[in-house]
């Protein structure tokens, strides 16, 4: 699916400002409201837009340790232990992997008492053999995708030759480019 530089200011306009209503930020683009639901519609069906809620902060739900668990499963248990990992709340993101184990996992606990409880929660799974656990200690890059959306437009822009266009002024401190 294709980005466009269009698609890319509405991306941007919604990540930095995604209270605004759709006619005000027709407004900000300088475009038909038509137009940009149109798009915000091809982007969601294309699955570029995989979201409108908000987005929570682990600690101030109290939750402040946050650690990386490696999961080495039983060959051919993924599935089974990748279902049962979905009944573990404290874990916040799980991935297939490549490298030192099959799983890695995001965990959000309330102290370290908690993540080892946790810990040995992920080791009596049926499945899997061991863990390693990383505790985070400060993050250094905040979860971005705005950087990416502005590098694919560009691409995309110099892919057709379409001329770079000057940013909207969004009101916000900010351009739309």
């Amino acid at each position: 699916m294709a980005v466009d530089e269009l698609d890319t200011r509405i991306l941007r306009l919604m990540i930095e400002q995604p209270r605004t209503s759709l006619r005000e930020c027709a407004r900000l683009l300088g475009i038909a409201r038509g137009t940009l639901q149109a798009r915000i519609d091809r982007l969601e069906r294309d699955g570029v837009i995989t979201g409108t809620g908000p987005h929570l902060s682990p600690a101030a739900l109290g939750h402040p340790v946050l650690a990386f668990v490696h999961i080495e499963v039983t060959q051919g248990r993924l599935n089974e232990v990748g279902d049962a990992l979905a009944e573990v709340p404290e874990i916040i993101e799980a991935f297939s992997i490549t490298g030192g184990g099959d799983l890695l996992t995001r965990v959000a606990a309330r102290d370290n008492g908690h993540l080892e409880d946790v810990v040995q929660r992920l080791i009596s799974l049926p499945g899997v053999v061991r863990t390693r656990t990383e505790m985070a200690l400060r993050e250094r890059v905040a979860y971005r995708v705005l950087p990416l959306v502005e590098s694919v437009g560009r691409t995309a822009g110099a892919a057709t030759g379409a001329p770079a266009r000057p940013g909207t002024h969004t009101g916000a401190g900010s351009p739309v480019t």
